[in-house]
C-alpha cells in the first residue's frame, strides 16, 4: 500500500505510549494497532482530528504517500 504511517514516529516524539493515546482519544488498542501496522482500511475524521489533538500534530505527520510503492492486493 502506497500510504504509509507515521503514528509510531509521533507517538515517540510525543513521550507517549499507545494506551496513553487509546485512552485519551476513545479507540480500542486494537483498533489503534490496526492504525499504526498500515492494514486499516480507512480513517475516521473524527479520529484523524483526536490523534492530531492529542499528539499536537497535523494529518501530513502521521501519514505519506509514496508513489510504486503498490503490492499485489491493491492491483
Amino acid at each position: 500500500m502506497p500510504i504509509i504511517t507515521n503514528l509510531d514516529v509521533m507517538l515517540a516524539k510525543r513521550k507517549m505510549t499507545s494506551k496513553e493515546l487509546a485512552e485519551r482519544i476513545g479507540i480500542t488498542m486494537a483498533n489503534l494497532s490496526v492504525l499504526k501496522s498500515g492494514k486499516a482500511k480507512a480513517v475516521r475524521f473524527t479520529t484523524l482530528e483526536a490523534i492530531c489533538r492529542e499528539l499536537n500534530c497535523q494529518p501530513g505527520d502521521l501519514f505519506e504517500f509514496q508513489a510504486g510503492e503498490f503490492d499485489a492486493e491493491s492491483e
